[in-house]
C-alpha cells in the first residue's frame, strides 16, 4: 500500500516531465553584432559575438584543399564582411573581387572545444586597417556571415551605419 501512494504520487511529475519539450539548438554558427569603432581616417576594429553548438567554428592553418581550396573557392575564408553604400536612399552591395580585395574576407582560426560540451561562444575582434572604399556616397555599413567548417551558414548581422571619412 506505502509503495502505491509513492507510485501515485510520482505518476504526475513523470507525465509532466516527459511531455517537456526538448530544446534543439541550431547547427548553424549563430552571430550577434557587438560593436564598430572607428580610429581617424583609416581604422577600425569590428566586434562580433559568435555561438557554435556543434563546436566546429574555424579552420586550421592547413585547411587549404576540398571545399577550403586557395584556387578560387569562397570557402577558403569563413567570416565575411560585406560592404554597403547607402546610395540615393537605398543600401547597395558593394561587391569586392576576393582575389584582389581580401580585408572584408578573413579565416578565423579553429580553436577545438575540450570535454563533452562541444558548443562554443566568443567574440571576433578583426581590425581593418582601411575600411571604407572611396565613391562619392558618404555613408556605408556591413551585413556580416560566417560559415562553419560543416559549411553551415550563419545567419547575417548588420554593423551600425558609419559616415565616412
Amino acid at each position: 500500500m506505502k509503495y502505491l501512494r509513492t507510485f501515485w504520487l510520482f505518476l504526475p511529475a513523470c507525465l509532466w516531465v516527459s511531455c517537456l519539450e526538448v530544446e534543439e539548438f541550431p547547427n548553424e554558427p549563430v552571430l550577434t553584432f557587438a560593436d564598430f569603432m572607428t580610429f581617424g581616417d583609416d581604422s577600425a576594429r569590428m566586434v562580433i559575438n559568435f555561438t557554435d553548438v556543434d563546436g566546429n567554428f574555424g579552420l586550421n592553418p592547413s585547411d587549404t584543399t576540398g571545399d577550403f581550396c586557395t584556387d578560387e573557392c569562397i570557402y577558403y575564408w569563413n567570416f565575411f564582411m560585406e560592404y554597403y553604400e547607402l546610395q540615393h536612399g537605398t543600401w547597395t552591395h558593394i561587391p569586392l573581387d576576393p582575389w584582389n580585395q581580401i580585408p572584408f574576407y578573413y579565416r578565423i582560426p579553429l580553436i577545438a572545444p575540450s570535454g563533452q560540451n562541444k558548443s562554443q561562444e566568443g567574440t571576433i575582434s578583426v581590425s581593418m586597417p582601411f575600411y571604407y572604399l572611396l565613391s562619392d556616397f558618404d555613408t556605408a555599413r556591413f551585413e556580416i556571415s560566417a560559415v562553419d567548417r560543416s559549411l553551415n551558414e550563419s545567419n547575417i548581422v548588420v554593423s551600425r551605419s558609419f559616415v565616412k571619412p
